[in-house]
């Protein structure tokens, strides 16, 4: 683990977007960048990988749409057939153009929720969790490149300085080990 950390303070997302692009150039690695709202192209500045959310979504809309043809079939045809205006109760397929808003409707149901519950459990976020922001201006007007690494780091702070930078700290990492 890390001995040190450098937070670099920044109060513009363009200088924050130009250091991102500096400091990777210069090839060190930013461990984690706070922000009070999402800045565009931040992701790919940084390097990171696009999600695969999307494909959970498709797989849970799928469940949703399972579950309601298994959940219809079971109630309206096998379990508690009834003769509600007229329609056959004996054929899924015959009664399958008055199913489709409740299948549309569990499917984006499933889809919904899971993604929600997904997204929390991925996050790591969970009720009574305690905020790992280390500077509350962060979620205001602030913006916060935190880079951890190991000696002086002479070389990184030299190249943190480059950036037009407002504020450099560096915190000794050892009491959280």
């Amino acid at each position: 683990m890390a001995d040190k950390i450098l937070h670099a303070v920044y109060d513009d997302d363009d200088k924050l977007m130009d250091a991102v692009k500096d400091l990777r150039s210069s090839n060190f690695s930013i461990d984690e960048v706070y922000t009070p709202f999402p800045v565009h192209g931040l992701d790919k500045a940084l390097g990171l990988k696009p999600t695969r959310l999307a494909i959970l979504s498709f797989i849970y809309g799928c469940i949703g749409f399972c579950f309601a043809i298994f959940m219809m079939n079971y109630i309206m045809i096998v379990d508690w057939p009834q003769n509600i205006g007229g329609k056959p109760s004996f054929s899924f397929i015959e009664n399958l153009p008055s199913f489709v808003p409740i299948m549309f409707e569990l499917t984006v149901f499933f889809a919904a929720h899971l993604m929600v519950i997904t997204f929390y459990l991925r996050s790591k976020l969970w009720p009574f969790k305690e905020a790992e922001n280390p500077m509350p201006s962060t979620t205001d007007d602030k913006f916060l490149i935190e880079i951890k690494f190991n000696g002086d780091g002479k070389a990184l702070k030299a190249a943190v300085k480059k950036t037009d930078v407002l504020e450099v700290k560096i915190i000794d990492n050892k009491e959280s080990n």
